[in-house]
């Protein structure tokens, strides 16, 4: 009797484990599909790229990420505009990015270990920026020293505050600024709001304010070249989106945009 229970409670445990087996396998399916769901949701993910880039590229920027998004659907941009010297202390600081773009090569170049290899994707010139009208009659660059006229320029440790004093120096022009700003937008800022009769920025900023300020063209020959590298930065993320986006500012799409803003060709 004892030999006959134990073979029945032997026969119910076979008898259970063997319905229990598909059961395990059932819920071994649902589990590898929800990893392959996982899987397949995460290679759909949203990409989320921050690209510190220079204050002179703030409209262009937003326009070509735009179309950069619209072009690569799993990718958002993040742009973070300021002046060059700004951004490449936040580099070095280690603020949470993945490309650069400055508006020198000089900026670039002090970044070598944090960045990867530059590429120039646009090239800018000066021009003088007056106010509607240019009501101070300023013609060239020797205007901007009258003692009269209240001149803004960007500082020396700025990309545009450099180019400035270039084109000043070398026609030994002494300009006394009533503020010297932090990027070139301020500089556009001071003149639109009247606080300010005329300043040096970037003909791509003159361009975006045309109902509020006058371009004074300066010659070629008084004027310097502004250079823009741009480089996906080596602490990112993201490296392989990074990289495609650094490498897409460079094909005809991107160039269009940038062309078509003001910005001379590479």
């Amino acid at each position: 009797m004892s030999q006959l229970f134990t073979g029945r409670r032997a026969a119910a445990a076979l008898v259970t484990a063997a319905l229990l087996v598909p059961l395990t396998a059932c819920g071994g399916n649902d589990d590898a599909k929800k990893d392959a769901g996982a899987t397949k949701s995460g290679s759909a993910a949203k990409t989320d790229l921050t690209v510190l880039a220079a204050s002179s590229l703030t409209d262009v920027f937003k326009k070509a990420g735009a179309v950069y998004e619209k072009a690569h659907p799993g990718t958002e941009v993040n742009f973070s505009f300021a002046g060059s010297q700004e951004l490449a202390a936040q580099v070095k600081n280690g603020a949470p990015a993945d490309a650069l773009v400055t508006a020198d090569t000089k900026t670039m170049d002090g970044l070598r270990t944090d960045a990867g290899k530059p590429t120039v994707i646009a090239k800018n010139r000066l021009v003088i920026v007056t106010g509607k009208g240019n009501p101070k009659k300023v013609t060239d660059l020797k205007g901007l020293t009258d003692s009269k006229l209240k001149v803004v320029l960007a500082a020396s440790q700025v990309p545009v505050g450099r180019y400035s004093k270039q084109v000043l120096d070398a026609q030994k022009l002494t300009v006394k600024p009533v503020s010297q700003e932090p990027n070139v937008r301020a500089v556009l800022s001071k003149v639109e709001l009247g606080e300010a009769d005329a300043g040096l920025v970037y003909k791509t900023d003159a361009a975006t304010a045309p109902d509020k300020v006058d371009a004074v063209a300066i010659p070629d020959a008084q004027n310097a070249v502004a250079s823009y590298p741009a480089a996906p930065l080596k602490s990112s993320r993201h490296s392989a989106a990074a990289a495609a986006f650094v490498k897409w500012l460079s094909t005809p799409e991107a160039q269009k945009i940038l062309q078509q803003a003001g910005f001379q060709k590479p």
